[in-house]
């Protein structure tokens, strides 16, 4: 008659149930380092999403000053603004065509 050690089924057991406690502390560690990756994740996409709305904001207060300073610069550059200021700061003309000499070289 063959008798199977009772020992041997209860190791196994024991063993099993070790190992599905492990399985379980290991699972439940990785649930957590998931769950703070998504924290983390969350904040950062929030911390970069209120630099982006900075960002936009600069980029339109620096395209209005872009187009000021273009709209001062043809002021200042207008011909008739540089013309008359050369008459009168520097008591220039135009000249007559009878006045206009074509030099060449």
């Amino acid at each position: 008659m063959v008798q199977t050690p009772t020992h041997t089924s209860s190791n196994w057991a024991k063993r099993l149930l070790g190992w599905r406690q492990l399985l379980v502390v290991v699972l439940t560690g990785l649930v957590l380092a998931s769950a703070l990756a998504v924290i983390t994740s969350a904040h950062l996409t929030r911390v970069q999403y209120a630099r982006l709305q900075q960002l936009e904001s600069e980029k339109d207060r620096l395209q209005t000053e872009w187009g000021q300073l273009l709209l001062e610069e043809s002021t200042w550059s207008a011909p008739s603004r540089i013309e008359r200021l050369a008459s009168e700061r520097l008591d220039m003309r135009v000249p007559e065509l009878d006045e206009i000499r074509v030099i060449r070289r």
